[in-house]
């Protein structure tokens, strides 16, 4: 009996072996398809995890909530729940009056109708006060990004030293009398029909068609100009020579009766 139930086994392992064999490429398959899900979804996971990220210090990271803001919207969802709360207190004492008999049901609609209206009309007030309010924030925001906007370009003005005028490199008035023709430029024209000419001073902002390219002055040093670097340029206005921040259109420094 021993010999034929091992004889058995063998022949089981025997049919069973082909069927595995030719189960494992299947198997096989169904592994790295089921790797590739697993991949995707942990890349996708990942990315998901870099777009909730901060974006670093110095970068935009979305819309900006001021202290003013934040405070508004906290007061007028307490405004809200304090409304809600004070609403269905009231229902559920007009309910229980109702079931113990102290109001009749005309009385009790009555009364639904008049809460109804109540809280309708809290609810349009605190609407109407937190937009008042809102403006109020937005407007501080809008004077606080202003006022950093005037200091920055009052620290690129500073950043433009005029102490040049001290290097004699840079003495254009002795350079001019000597080379008259170099600073004969020829009639300005300007880039507004009708438009005059006006002394301009530092801190002066003025339109980009002044600072375009047909006003530039390429080679500063042919004037005995120093250089100037982005976002400052040299350009010619009528027979003055002007540096301009091209980013804001701010004059930073200011030459006057340089052209004829």
């Amino acid at each position: 009996m021993a010999h034929k139930f091992i004889g058995g086994l063998l022949a089981a392992a025997t049919v069973l072996t082909p069927v595995a064999a030719s189960a494992a490429p299947e198997r096989g398959v169904k592994t790295q398809i089921t790797d590739s899900i697993v991949l995707a979804q942990r890349a996708d996971r990942n990315d998901r995890r870099t777009q909730r990220r901060p974006a670093p210090r110095g970068e935009a990271s979305g819309p900006r909530n001021t202290r003013g803001e934040v405070e508004v919207r906290r007061d007028h969802r307490r405004d809200r729940r304090d409304d809600n709360r004070d609403y269905r207190q009231e229902r559920r004492a007009d309910d229980r009056a109702l079931r113990q008999g102290r109001v009749t049901s005309g009385e009790y609609r009555r009364d639904r109708r008049d809460d109804r209206q109540d809280y309708r009309q809290e609810r349009r007030e605190d609407a109407r006060d937190y937009r008042r309010d809102s403006n109020g924030a937005n407007a501080v925001r809008r004077y606080d990004d202003r006022r950093r906007e005037t200091t920055r370009e009052y620290r690129d003005q500073r950043s433009w030293s005029r102490d040049w005028r001290r290097d004699r490199r840079y003495d254009y008035r002795t350079y001019r009398s000597s080379h008259r023709d170099v600073f004969r430029l020829g009639r300005y024209y300007a880039p507004y029909r009708d438009y005059r000419y006006r002394r301009l001073s530092v801190g002066f902002n003025i339109g980009s068609l002044f600072y375009g390219n047909r006003y530039w002055l390429n080679d500063p040093w042919q004037y005995r100009l120093p250089a100037a670097r982005y976002p400052y340029r040299w350009v010619r206005y009528y027979d003055d020579a002007l540096l301009v921040d091209t980013r804001r259109g701010i004059v930073v420094d200011v030459i006057y009766n340089v052209f004829w």
